[in-house]
């Protein structure tokens, strides 16, 4: 790069609950080790003092904690930046160029308003069904244009990020990269899935939490409610009733399951700002109807 070239500037947002001793460190070495880019990284202790802080991060410590996507809009309102970049503290980028060639993305598509890397499990290389943010999603190497996102590994571009009001801050866990998409796209922007960037991330069971089968269920029905035109409300959470019924085997599970969706239904999702119809037609062409 040459003398006086303004490089992009990120704004990174990293979560700790002081969980992850070894995980933590090397997630932090390899966001700091980053090149072609201005970065600006803070950590956020969601309940915690946060440690393992390398000299010079800034952080925040939360006295509780709040849940994922709140702790990243507390994380994002402290970092300066054109692009966010949200980063889980158990993922590393395998290569020192890995957010500059997200940016990059950026520099080429004026209406892209968020850049998913391929998310990989280091030991496997394995990528998850669920880290590809399309409904095909046999071939993860496929790039293109996606309408949801794996919001752990991500970048947006900050402009739309405050215009679509960030996260669900309310939601805790689950489905906030679902709500925070259908947003960004009711904007007029886009999202692309770029696999040649690769980060890796264990292949962890999102099942482990506690409240996953709750709060999974809960949080899918407000982001209907909240999203989603009057008329393709009852026909989302019919498709998802029926795929989510089928699927689960286990009586303990499913009796969770249904326990959240009538707290769901019970109200809480807060202001509705459904999207467009004009919207929810791009979506469908771009090949995820949000009925699904």
């Amino acid at each position: 790069m040459s003398a006086g070239t303004i490089r992009p500037t990120v704004g990174a947002v990293v979560l700790t609950m002081n969980d992850r001793p070894e995980e933590f460190p090397r997630a932090m070495a390899s966001l700091l080790a980053q090149e072609g880019i201005e970065l600006d990284v803070v950590v956020v202790g969601n309940g915690c003092v946060p440690e393992q802080v390398p000299a010079g991060v800034r952080t925040v410590c939360l006295p509780e904690n709040v849940g994922i996507p709140e702790g990243r809009n507390i994380g994002a309102d402290r970092v300066e930046g054109d692009y966010l970049f949200f980063f889980d503290n158990d993922a590393h980028l395998p290569h020192t160029d890995t957010l500059a060639r997200l940016v990059a993305e950026f520099a080429r598509d004026p209406r892209l308003a968020y850049a998913q890397p391929r998310l990989c499990d280091p030991e496997t290389g394995v990528t998850l069904r669920r880290w590809v943010p399309r409904l095909r999603a046999s071939d993860p190497a496929r790039p293109g244009i996606v309408t949801v996102m794996a919001e752990g590994v991500v970048m947006v571009r900050r402009d739309a990020y405050d215009r679509a009001g960030g996260w669900p801050g309310h939601f805790f866990l689950f489905h906030e990269g679902v709500e925070l998409a259908w947003r960004l796209w009711d904007l007029g922007c886009h999202g692309r899935y770029v696999p040649d960037v690769v980060v890796y991330h264990p292949a962890t069971d999102p099942a482990r939490h506690d409240t996953f089968y709750r709060l999974n269920a809960r949080n899918r029905v407000w982001v209907a409610r909240r999203n989603l035109p009057g008329p393709l409300v009852p026909l989302n959470l019919a498709t998802w009733s029926l795929i989510t019924f089928w699927r689960i085997r286990d009586p303990e599970a499913l009796r969770v399951t249904v326990a959240g969706f009538r707290e769901g239904l019970a109200g809480g999702e807060g202001p509705r700002q459904p999207m467009s119809w004009k919207t929810a037609a791009r979506l469908t062409r771009a090949g995820r109807p949000p009925v699904f």
